[in-house]
């Protein structure tokens, strides 16, 4: 299959790119190297996809045109592509262009092709609010402006899908973490602080949050196993994470022993409309796609940490 991936040069995005070509498949992928963090660790992602014969088009989707790559010769559509998090540095006009008003421009080039491509949207567990613990038919109560503006690209995608002008699926991560993580995300920050000798910030009351801690391979499982079972998921939303639940505190002293070291900890004033839990319910997903995540939280750390030794301590 010929694939496209939008952005490819993203953490999660540069691991399902990888995985499908080592499946045989031709991938090209998307990414407008947003500066929302250091453009040279998406750099890095991207040299790693070319060395594989990937080609990365550095394309923005909101303004540029992507009609000569989105075409009738491409299979399926993996749109990874959004402004992510949390953060008080992303305005409301940052959440909606990325995330809704991004993927509407796709659907409008998708929708003048004769043959249009199997699209799988790239959703979060963020959508389902303060409490991440529901299962997919259940109403979600969105408290971000990432929550709020996923869930409105989900929907548009599955409009589309409703309404027979494309087949489509939507999927919501749970707390994906492992190699290539961004450095604002929780384990790359507090290993950067912990083997740089940094206070590592810690919002006030997140030592208690509950997650579902899913490592990158076992979420890219998940994803392109959509592809074996189209038409089983079109139309459909799907939980991807594991059941197993671990405090941040749990987190944070599981990375500590891996380091052999304690991490100074510097308390912040809590996030306005962080999550206090994330459980993922997987039945469905375990059901129709027969996702099934292995990886401990330890495991998958201990990679983690490898990696970031291995890339950016000397």
């Amino acid at each position: 299959m010929k694939i496209l991936v939008t952005g490819a040069a993203g953490f999660i995005g540069s691991h399902t790119c990888e995985r499908l070509h080592s499946l045989g498949h031709t991938v090209i992928g998307i990414d407008n190297f947003s500066p929302y963090y250091d453009v040279a660790l998406k750099e890095l992602n991207a040299e790693i996809l070319r060395k594989q014969n990937i080609t990365i088009h550095h394309l923005d989707l909101r303004t540029d045109d992507t009609s000569t790559l989105i075409t009738n010769e491409i299979d399926a559509i993996f749109h990874f592509a959004a402004q992510p998090g949390i953060s008080a540095s992303s305005s409301f006009e940052d959440y909606y262009t990325n995330n809704f008003l991004a993927t509407q421009r796709m659907l409008d080039v998708i929708e003048t092709l004769s043959s249009k491509p199997y699209f799988v949207n790239i959703a979060t567990s963020s959508i389902y609010g303060l409490e991440a613990t529901l299962t997919e038919d259940q109403a979600p109560l969105p408290a971000s402006w990432y929550g709020v503006t996923k869930q409105a690209a989900e929907q548009l995608v599955l409009a589309y899908s409703r309404r027979g002008l494309l087949e489509a699926t939507s999927l919501r991560l749970y707390s994906v973490y492992g190699p290539r993580e961004r450095p604002d995300k929780l384990y790359t920050r507090l290993i950067d602080c912990g083997l740089n000798k940094k206070p590592f910030p810690l919002f006030e009351g997140s030592a208690k949050h509950l997650r579902s801690f899913t490592y990158v391979q076992d979420i890219v499982d998940g994803i392109v196993s959509v592809l074996d079972h189209q038409e089983a998921c079109n139309g459909e939303v799907f939980n991807l994470g594991t059941e197993e639940e671990n405090t941040t505190k749990t987190g944070i002293e599981t990375v500590e022993s891996i380091l052999g070291f304690a991490v100074k900890i510097d308390r912040q004033p809590s996030r306005p409309g962080d999550q206090s839990r994330t459980k993922a319910n997987i039945d469905k997903a375990r059901r129709i796609l027969n996702y099934n995540p292995q990886t401990s939280l330890k495991e998958g750390l201990e990679a983690q940490v490898t990696w970031f030794r291995e890339s950016f301590i000397s």
